[in-house]
């Protein structure tokens, strides 16, 4: 009996458990980083999140027409406070993703926003609410929220209250340490800013081979060696110059992190001037490159710094280690200038780490030769290979400017440089970088080529190689590897892939004249050329009309998973086949903005929230109904409305989902007899 009892307690407790779907990974903070608040100040508020191991929060800094829901702020009115700019995410991570073809930002673990906010009248109120996304990067779930926050008026008793996930954001009287941007909190991966890092290092030394820096390893060492008694005294001069050299470096890269801040990081990541000053940097470097002209400093100032570096001393090695720097620039500048724009965006440490790292390419040949004077002999001579060198860069720096036009062309949808156009650039460019390779392109200060090398000759094969690689995604083809450069494909006009797969099949059965034509059907769509509703009444009576089960997809316009599950598992012919003709297909977004008419509106009986839109009806649908709140989430009802099946989510086995849609067909069948 006893063991009975135990049994019903221990189901009595699982049970509710197990069949609770409705999570949340993420809770919030908010506090204000402003102490002795007055009238006329200028405070920063802090939204902090707290997210669950293995899910991301998406961020607000990215294109919004991308796909993800950005994570947004909207503040209720009132004359005690004053908006300053816009919301600004302190150090989001980058990633690229595949099904949206762009880059995204997000957070992992813990995440912040920070908003100024002028004080007008005391005491002060603020409210207002939120709407963000987490995905799941182990089990493919993705979750829209909408909650709201408030500042209440007592600002003389700090306290800070956590939303969890069954209160509404409150926060009266929340005034935290007096506090500034935290500009480096999970600003970067490990593995990025060393990858970073190794980048800048390879420029650094690329920047060894160009003509302007190549000559004066010799011009250097003899300084060196002249000025120096004893071979102690040459290698600690050498050590200082090699130091030197890093320190100015270095220094150039901690000015761009005092100057860049998080503002400035939203205004570069998200505005058009920028982005286009960028990438007229990179054509103009490109030129200086290819020989168009010569970028220099002033003579005048260069002179003086060099005689300061006549004066002998560690002094005089420090300005030897400058005018080193100086001379060169017109060979260093477009690559460091390259290095800093690719780091900007309101970080500390990447413009530090980018500077180091190619200081140190740059520094540690030049001391080891100090060092090592013997090994002047087995350098090759200087001649037209270094002008080669400067040309393969230029080439290089023309490609990747278009990076950042691309980012603005796309941002304020100007249309300039769509998918197509920004490949076929590219394949022109490495095109005519395989002829220079080979010798079939001489550009100006070029020697005359009689025959070329191996390593040219193999350098050649490989840019051909690429161009032939490129030519496919004329046509359509994703070209993966290069994923992180290209214009989404939504941008591509001529993407054959995707016509055949929108003329594998249409659904038909909602053309039948008893069904009505589908409501929403201006702004939302299926994939692959089916056909369906986007509101369940309508979706239901055609159900009963035709007799036919009803295949939910609880979907969101910044669902990834959701993308990857209809590109992956829907796409495959065995699936798309089922779904056009067997079910009476019903997509549900949870997340569309589209506002109902007034008399279409109702108060939740889960939250007690009014519903006024399309996206807000069909989450509280989701969960009040299922139980659940996830997305993608796939669900077959009879043509009463009943649950068929165990209902789904993210499942990218083709066989297992084909299995999921053959039982609820054969369920709904056993039924109807």
């Amino acid at each position: 009996m006893k063991k009975i009892l135990f049994t019903l307690l221990l189901t009595g407790l699982i049970l509710p458990l197990s069949f609770s779907q409705v999570i949340k990974p993420i809770s919030w903070e908010q506090e204000i980083l402003t102490e002795n608040i007055k009238k006329g100040d200028t405070i920063i508020l802090s939204f902090q999140a707290k997210i669950d191991d293995n899910w991301y929060l998406y961020s607000s800094d990215f294109d919004p027409d991308l796909g993800p829901m950005l994570t947004e702020f909207e503040f209720e009115p009132n004359g005690t406070y004053e908006l300053v700019d816009s919301i600004i995410p302190i150090n989001p991570s980058k990633d690229y993703d595949e099904i949206w073809e762009g880059e995204y930002t997000y957070f992992k673990g813990k995440g912040e926003f920070q908003h100024k906010v002028i004080i007008k009248s005391l005491p002060f109120y603020l409210s207002g609410n939120y709407t963000y996304q987490v995905c799941s990067d182990v089990d493919g779930k993705c979750i829209p929220f909408d909650e709201d926050f408030s500042f209440g008026e007592k600002i003389e008793s700090p306290q800070k209250k956590t939303t969890e996930s069954d209160e509404k954001s409150t926060l009266e009287g929340n005034q935290g340490k007096k506090g500034s941007f935290l500009l480096d909190k999970d600003a970067n991966t490990p593995y990025s800013l060393l990858t970073f890092m190794l980048v800048a290092f390879l420029g650094g030394l690329a920047a060894l081979l160009t003509p302007c820096v190549f000559p004066m390893i010799p011009m250097t060492v003899t300084f060196f060696t002249g000025q120096s008694k004893t071979k102690a005294g040459a290698l600690r001069k050498a050590l200082i110059f090699g130091i030197s050299i890093v320190l100015i470096y270095v220094v150039a890269g901690t000015v761009v992190a005092v100057f860049n801040g998080p503002e400035f990081a939203n205004w570069l990541s998200t505005h058009w001037v920028p982005n286009v000053i960028f990438f007229l940097v990179f054509f103009i470097f490109a030129l200086s490159f290819l020989g168009l002209f010569e970028i220099n400093l002033p003579t005048s100032f260069i002179n003086k710094v060099d005689a300061k570096a006549d004066k002998g001393g560690l002094g005089g090695v420090f300005f030897m280690a400058f005018t080193l720097v100086l001379v060169s620039f017109s060979c260093t500048g477009p690559i460091v200038g390259s290095i800093l724009v690719e780091s900007a965006g309101g970080q500390v440490i990447k413009p530090l780490i980018g500077m180091f790292g190619f200081s140190m390419a740059f520094a540690i040949p030049f001391t080891l030769f100090a060092i090592f004077p013997e090994w002047l002999n087995n350098l090759p001579k200087s001649g037209g290979w270094l002008n080669s060198v400067k040309v393969v860069l230029g080439f290089l720096e023309l490609a990747l400017g278009l990076k950042f036009l691309s980012i603005a062309d796309q941002a304020y949808h100007w249309g300039i440089l769509d998918r197509e156009i920004y490949l076929l650039l590219w394949i022109v460019i490495f095109t005519f970088l395989g002829f220079y390779l080979l010798g079939k392109i001489r550009l100006a200060h070029d020697s005359v080529l009689e025959k070329i090398s191996v390593p040219r000759l193999m350098l050649s094969i490989i840019t051909f190689s690429f161009v032939l690689y490129m030519i496919p995604g004329l046509f359509g083809a994703p070209l993966k590897a290069m994923a992180g450069y290209l214009p989404p494909m939504s941008s591509h006009d001529f993407d054959i892939p995707a016509l055949i797969r929108e003329g594998a099949g249409s659904n038909n059965i909602i053309e039948n004249e008893q069904c009505e034509e589908p409501k929403y059907a201006d702004f939302l769509e299926f994939p692959h050329g089916i056909k369906g509703y986007f509101d369940y009444d309508q979706a239901l009576a055609c159900a009963k009309a035709l007799n036919k089960p009803i295949f939910i997809d609880f979907t969101g316009h910044g669902c990834v998973n959701c993308r990857e599950m209809e590109a992956r598992v829907w796409s495959e012919p065995e699936v798309l086949k089922r779904l056009n003709n067997d079910f009476i297909m019903l997509a549900l977004y949870v997340d569309d903005k589209k506002e109902l008419p007034e008399s279409e509106w109702y108060t939740s009986e889960y939250d007690g929230k009014i519903k006024k839109t399309i996206g807000k009806q069909n989450a509280d649908f989701q969960i009040s109904r299922f139980n659940n709140n996830a997305q993608p989430y796939y669900v077959i009802l009879d043509t009463d409305g009943e649950i068929l099946v165990e209902p789904i989510a993210y499942e990218r086995s083709v066989s297992r989902f084909v299995e999921f849609l053959e039982s609820g067909k054969a369920k709904f069948k056993a039924e109807s007899k």
